[in-house]
């Protein structure tokens, strides 16, 4: 039998990664990984847009790994953007090409997620020792920090400053003297000083560098001489009279600087060395794993029915203090009627988020009970959610909005039939079961096209229900406002 395979995206600030492993049982097997310096952060302008080139860079990239993708289902397939599509604000019509390029969804994380997924990605290449570790990491555009134990992850933190906008900002030019490399120290230890609190030496036993810049680092001062193993503040130390006395990056000679390092080292090395100074880090170790392994191990946990989303879902009903049972009805009733709607045209993807949704449409209730919905909205578009990409928060943001109350504020945003025919779902269940208590629902069936709503009860059942009958009234007039018809009959 042939053993799964699963491929990892990193859309990175810096670099775009792709990696492709083999499943068997519970590892991951590494086939094969592609790299290419896109230098994303690079093209954002100082109106925060993606500017063309940078654009064409990344779709070119996309196209090649797409082609090395092809064929591969989509739920074996993850694709994550970071931090410089996260402030990008052309960003949503740059994705819609670059998932044409590449042939797959792209989901941009959140910062502390990209860090839970980074810490995810580091741990797993790791002994399981005893302590707790901290974990660096330095993109292009941001830098995630993580004390965690084992495999779990503690404390997560994400700063804005990454080796690709830190080389733009403060060495444009690619020279390097000292007022320049100290005002980009300081613009670092400034960042990280207010972390430090929470993640400084005493925190953690040990401290792990991921990504480019901590290997490239350590390959310098191990090669140089500068240190007997690993990243010391001694011989970053070195390093930084070296950078001064050649005084161009482009200049400088020394064994372990790969040729596609250059250009972001000086940025590189200004964040490392405020770290190391805010934080009080004497060692450093490179670690092997990123955020690409993070993601594959995480697409793993969904292939073994272990998804970190389901264990969030609960941890925030916990957190919210939400009736379980309550919940539990509208989630087996809305799943019933959007399968009804849509005739098993819902992805198993699209029926988790309904069912996610129905779960926690109701949380906003622990702010205030008048207009709960949109309190629920607003915690699920902006909360750190482990495992939820900001598009999926987005979706559940979406469909607890509309699951009641007028439906003029959803003009233009329920724009697809599957996402009318899950909004339309989670309103019923919401109604049928208002009372909060558990009914005899009648049999019933359901259609759905284009715009039209068709909903058969069986007879009777609306005599005996007064009140769900004027509901469900005052339900079809709430939709015209949308011009969409719905139409409920018994027979």
């Amino acid at each position: 039998m042939q053993q799964p395979i699963l491929a990892a995206v990193d859309l990175g600030s810096n670099s775009f990664r792709l990696q492709i492993a083999r499943v068997e049982n519970d590892q991951l097997y590494m086939l094969d990984g592609l790299r290419e310096a896109v230098r994303l952060a690079a093209g954002i302008t100082e109106d925060k847009r993606l500017d063309k080139p940078a654009q064409q860079r990344a779709l070119s990239c996309l196209q090649k790994f797409g082609e090395r993708l092809r064929g591969l289902p989509r739920e074996a397939v993850r694709a994550v953007g970071t931090n410089s599509l996260r402030v990008a604000k052309n960003a949503p019509e740059f994705l819609q090409q670059a998932e044409a390029a590449l042939g797959f969804p792209i989901d941009v994380i959140a910062g502390r997620e990209e860090a839970r997924l980074i810490y995810l990605g580091v741990a797993r290449t790791l002994l399981q020792t005893a302590g707790k570790r901290l974990v660096m990491d330095i993109g292009g555009g941001s830098t995630e920090f993580i004390i965690g134990n084992g495999l779990q992850p503690l404390k997560l933190e994400s700063l804005y400053m990454g080796c690709v906008s830190y080389s733009v900002r403060f060495f444009p030019d690619g020279k390097i003297n000292k007022s320049n490399l100290k005002q980009a120290e300081l613009a670092a230890r400034s960042e990280v000083q207010a972390i430090a609190s929470e993640f400084s030496k005493g925190h953690w036993n040990v401290a792990f560098g991921s990504s480019g810049s901590a290997r490239v680092l350590c390959d310098i001062l191990e090669q140089n001489g500068y240190s007997a193993g690993g990243l010391t503040l001694d011989g970053l130390e070195q390093l930084r009279v070296q950078l001064l006395k050649a005084g161009d990056v482009n200049k400088l000679d020394l064994p372990g600087l790969k040729p596609d390092r250059i250009s972001v080292l000086a940025g590189g090395y200004a964040i490392m060395y405020a770290a190391f100074c805010e934080l009080g880090i004497e060692h450093m170790q490179p670690a092997i794993g990123a955020l690409r392994e993070g993601v594959l191990y995480d697409l793993l946990g969904r292939f073994h029915h272990n998804d970190m989303r389901e264990v969030t879902m609960q941890q925030f009903m916990r957190r919210y203090h939400v009736d379980v049972r309550q919940a539990m009805r509208v989630a087996h009733l809305a799943d019933f009627l959007a399968k009804q709607f849509l005739e098993g045209r819902l992805s198993d993807e699209e029926l988790h988020l309904l069912n996610w949704a129905a779960n926690l449409h109701e949380i906003g209730i622990s702010v205030a009970h008048s207009g709960y919905h949109k309190h629920t909205a607003y915690i699920l578009a902006n909360a750190d959610m482990p495992g939820f990409s900001k598009t999926e928060q987005s979706h559940l943001s979406l469909l607890t909005l509309a699951h009641r109350g007028g439906l003029e504020k959803l003009r233009g945003k329920l724009d697809t039939q599957e996402i009318l025919a899950e909004a339309m779902a989670l309103r019923l269940a919401a109604l049928i079961y208002r009372n909060r208590g558990d009914v005899d629902l009648p049999a019933m069936r359901g259609r759905f096209s284009g715009t039209k709503f068709h909903l058969v009860l069986a007879p009777g059942w609306l005599v005996q229900n007064p009140l769900t009958e004027a509901a469900l009234l005052e339900e079809m007039r709430q939709w015209k406002v949308l011009g969409v018809s719905m139409q409920v009959v018994e027979g």
